[in-house]
């Protein structure tokens, strides 16, 4: 906006910070380093999640899903993942719209299950659905690490073979030209992706991987047979 007007940038963002957007007569300014809370955007689907927004500091998000992340959307932002602390914020919302929340999407965190069990009483808890592909996701990549591990003993022996032999290690090379060290490290990309956004190069390396580590294949089966009933199904009661 400053180039467009042809005016100082630093002097616009304070201007509008200081006058132009009243945020010095914000009913909010004298807590929002440690809460900011708009009680008028409950809604009876609600979000709780936490996020990193600087300097690694944490903050828990409440936030109502038919704003869709437009106006009205934040509920509350709170300082910290202390379960006592962001119940003390939520509860400054008056119970009877606090009992008004039918279903609240979480993680699987023990905090939040408490935090929404003691905020939201009437309320379903759901189990987002990225947070269940990032648990399946995790134990495939698990396995992956298993068979690397795996691979490097393997290699490790191989070497010290051929050291007491006195002869030239060769590495072994898969048919795309990778190790077996190569091969498990990059597979990573490859098993955290559906296979319809494979590369050329990648879907070489599957055939490979699956060819020589059937129980990938298996578990990678799964994720995406998992993956498929969300897309199929958008009705969380199906």
């Amino acid at each position: 906006m400053a180039d467009a007007y042809g005016v100082n940038g630093k002097q616009l963002t304070s201007q509008y910070k200081e006058f132009i957007s009243a945020y010095r007569q914000w009913d909010q300014l004298g807590h929002a380093s440690e809460y900011v809370l708009f009680k008028q955007n409950i809604g009876p689907g609600l979000c709780i999640d936490e996020t990193s927004l600087s300097c690694g500091e944490l903050y828990t998000v409440v936030t109502n899903r038919a704003g869709r992340g437009g106006r009205g959307t934040l509920v509350a932002m709170i300082r910290g993942t202390k379960s006592e602390d962001v119940i003390k914020v939520l509860e400054m919302i008056h119970l009877s719209k606090r009992k008004t929340v039918k279903e609240v999407t979480l993680d699987f965190s023990p905090t939040m299950m408490r935090i929404v069990r003691t905020a939201f009483p009437n309320a379903t808890m759901t189990n987002g659905r990225f947070h269940v592909q990032k648990l399946f996701y995790e134990a495939i990549d698990e396995l992956r690490i298993t068979y690397l591990r795996m691979a490097r003993d393997l290699e490790d022996d191989e070497i010290q073979r051929c050291r007491e032999q006195n002869i030239a290690y060769v590495p072994f090379r898969y048919t795309n030209g990778d190790t077996r060290k190569q091969l498990l490290a990059r597979a990573k990309h490859v098993l955290v992706k559906h296979f319809s956004k494979w590369t050329d190069f990648q879907r070489i390396r599957a055939e490979i991987i699956f060819e020589h580590y059937p129980e990938l294949k298996s578990v990678y089966d799964l994720a995406i047979e998992l993956t498929n009933i969300y897309n199929r199904h958008n009705d969380k009661d199906v």
